[in-house]
């Protein structure tokens, strides 16, 4: 077998031959070759426009195309492409199986690049592969788009939505999920109703009649064009945002004011002023010992914080009760105790939370996990980590659909 024989057998080209292969310069340390394909004159083209078998020629051009590496040399192709005249089309490029109309990379590099890309960042694998940062991320855009495009919305009933931040600044965006199957559906920039409404549209009207729930947070926006799109849905409260709200409204604002107290004790207060991170911490979640004797000692010493950080704790099981009458009567208590503190932001929340019980009790109807939204909150605060220095939503909101294609089975 001659080399350019077995180079043909390795690069399997369908419908080309090789006519040369010679050895390029190294660069960057790696070795490179240059294969010149030509289309086999014995076998006729396809036109790309009707499928056809076409033996007539339009006219040819040269194209420099990418493949995977063959031993580990950057290969290089240099493909005479065909236009066909087609009787039926007219001019039309020839439909090769191994390269895109106007591919500058083979498909099955462009696969590569892809796959690779679900687990590296952009950056490094374009080093591995020798090609630019935004071939690269061409790449794996165009091929997010035709995996994950167009969406599949039929059978969804339950679904949940959460704001996260995309830059810094108050500039936030809105993913919405299938919940059962823990599905990301729709991702899009802003956190209002307007913002939102393309995904009902998207819907449909039968679509928009088959929702059942929408778990949420206390969201105005959101809440609004729920009522407006979907009157029938329940809404749902989960645990994650409600929580999430209690650290920001009623423990930042008792540390705040427990600090305010100590002005004439400048160690006091640097200790309590110093305590957010650990307040807002669960008990479980802090591994170190030196940081749960902190958290000990300041409980012990504040009577004020230890409270709210009790009923917040405490707060949380609230969404273990499955059935309704429990619920409100675990609820009936700790709204008794928080009242009873007599600490102005615990008073004024739990309050406010009162408003919402309906809402938040609903999860003994529509038992969703309380931890999925807080997970791919956290996801996509990994991705927008690994994805830094991207300016382009589609893109970074294609990355997020991707890390969660859902649970099918």
């Amino acid at each position: 077998m001659s080399v350019y024989d077995a180079t043909e057998f390795l690069g399997q080209w369908e419908g080309y031959e090789v006519e040369s292969v010679r050895r390029l310069p190294r660069r960057r340390g790696r070795s490179r070759i240059r294969i010149e394909l030509l289309p086999r004159e014995d076998q006729p083209g396809r036109c790309s426009g009707c499928g056809r078998r076409v033996a007539s020629i339009h006219d040819t051009s040269v194209r420099v195309v990418r493949d995977l590496p063959i031993l580990e040399a950057q290969t290089e192709l240099v493909v005479t492409r065909r236009r066909l005249a087609c009787p039926r089309c007219g001019a039309k490029l020839e439909r090769l199986s191994w390269l895109s109309p106007w591919g500058r990379v083979t498909n099955r590099l462009a696969e590569s690049v892809a796959r690779l890309c679900q687990q590296m960042a952009v950056k490094h694998v374009a080093q591995y592969f020798g090609l630019s940062w935004d071939r690269v991320k061409g790449i794996d855009k165009r091929w997010l788009r035709k995996s994950l495009d167009p969406v599949d919305l039929s059978g969804v009933e339950v679904i949940a939505m959460d704001e996260f931040a995309i830059h810094k600044g108050q500039r936030y965006a809105t993913v919405i999920v299938d919940a059962p199957r823990k599905r990301v559906l729709w991702v899009g920039r802003g956190r209002g109703k307007a913002d939102i409404r393309p995904f009902f549209q998207l819907l449909g009207p039968e679509g928009r009649k088959r929702i059942k729930a929408v778990a949420m947070d206390m969201n105005a926006g959101y809440l609004e064009e729920v009522h407006a799109q979907c009157p029938q849905a329940q809404i749902v409260y989960d645990l994650f945002h409600v929580v999430a709200r209690y650290g920001h409204e009623v423990i930042d604002r008792v540390r705040v004011d427990e600090a305010n107290r100590l002005r004439k004790d400048p160690k006091g207060r640097a200790v309590i002023k110093g305590s957010r991170w650990l307040l807002l911490r669960n008990y479980g979640n802090i591994d170190k010992r030196e940081d749960r004797v902190r958290l000990q000692e300041l409980l012990a010493a504040n009577r004020s914080l230890a409270k709210v950080y009790i009923l917040k704790d405490d707060l949380k099981h609230l969404w273990d009760y499955h059935y309704p009458g429990a619920a409100l009567r675990f609820w009936n208590q700790w709204y008794r105790r928080a009242i009873r503190s007599r600490i102005a932001p615990l008073v004024k929340f739990a309050r406010n939370l009162k408003a919402h019980l309906a809402t938040i009790l609903a999860h003994c109807h529509w038992w969703l996990s309380t931890g999925l939204l807080e997970g791919i909150n956290n996801r996509i605060k990994v991705i927008k980590r690994v994805a830094y220095g991207f300016r382009d939503d589609e893109y970074f909101f294609l990355k997020i659909r991707a890390a969660f294609p859902g649970n099918l089975g």
